[in-house]
């Protein structure tokens, strides 16, 4: 492919993450509160139905100021960041993983914990709908990969198990019930091997960053793991088994 068509491809696949991510911004908003993601978008403040000119993932943010056209009130910087972050993702996984389908289930993948990391850091709650998602993404994952579909199965199970046995011991003090569905049902996208060190990884990314935000804050915040994992989970499906495979040879040097 010549470098024109790939760096059009990429633009193309920046644009629609970010077309995306204006869609993912109204599922963090909405789905807590139980309401539909279907009906238009309007101003948080006073009500006015959005223009479609008024909806440009990004650049309409850029253009208003950070203000609403009706009101003049704010407009929350979250727009723009989930949005360039999701175009970004996209970029970054096909970069990573070349363009193949299974490049798309990862995109997918990534817009689904983009907005489960947004919600559990302000809910501690991971939505249902949301882990479902994944399972369909999972389903789709493994039979593509049909030939390692054991891989898969093992993943569904193998760090939820122990989350699921955690959480019994705890009473539910330990460890959330959406934490465990979101590791069985990303294990089953990614495979066992991944999803462990995705487990190992979310767990030190959430005691480094959670001691770092109490220190810095002077305050006690409780932990919402599903960020931590929701990382996890994605740096392991594009460096996982490069990862594995880097450690294996220096301790078998």
């Amino acid at each position: 492919m010549e470098t024109a068509a790939i760096i059009t491809m990429y633009i193309f696949i920046f644009l629609f993450g970010i077309i995306i991510g204006s869609f993912l911004n109204v599922c963090i908003f909405r789905i807590p509160k139980k309401e539909s993601i279907v009906p238009s978008s309007h101003c948080m403040s006073c009500g006015a139905r959005l223009r479609w000119y008024d909806l440009i993932p990004v650049f309409s943010y850029v253009f208003l100021r950070g203000k609403c056209r009706r009101c003049g009130s704010k407009i929350s910087i979250q727009y723009p960041i989930i949005e360039a972050s999701n175009g970004l993702l996209y970029l970054l996984t096909f970069f990573i993983n070349g363009f193949n389908l299974y490049s798309i289930i990862l995109c997918l993948m990534a817009s689904a914990l983009l907005v489960i990391a947004v919600i559990d850091e302000r809910t501690f709650e991971i939505p249902a709908s949301l882990n479902i998602f994944l399972l369909v993404l999972g389903v789709l994952s493994t039979a593509l990969d049909w030939r390692h579909f054991i891989s898969h199965l093992v993943g569904f199970v193998c760090v939820s198990l122990v989350l699921l046995i955690l959480y019994l011991a705890s009473s539910g003090r330990a460890i959330g019930g959406g934490d465990i569905k979101l590791m069985a049902v990303a294990g089953l996208i990614i495979g066992w091997k991944d999803i462990v060190l995705a487990f190992l990884l979310g767990c030190i990314l959430g005691a480094v960053i959670h001691l770092i935000r109490m220190k810095v804050s002077k305050k006690e915040h409780v932990l919402a793991m599903g960020p931590y994992l929701a990382a996890g989970v994605y740096v392991c499906a594009l460096f996982g088994e490069k990862f594995i495979s880097w450690y294996l040879s220096l301790i078998l040097a």
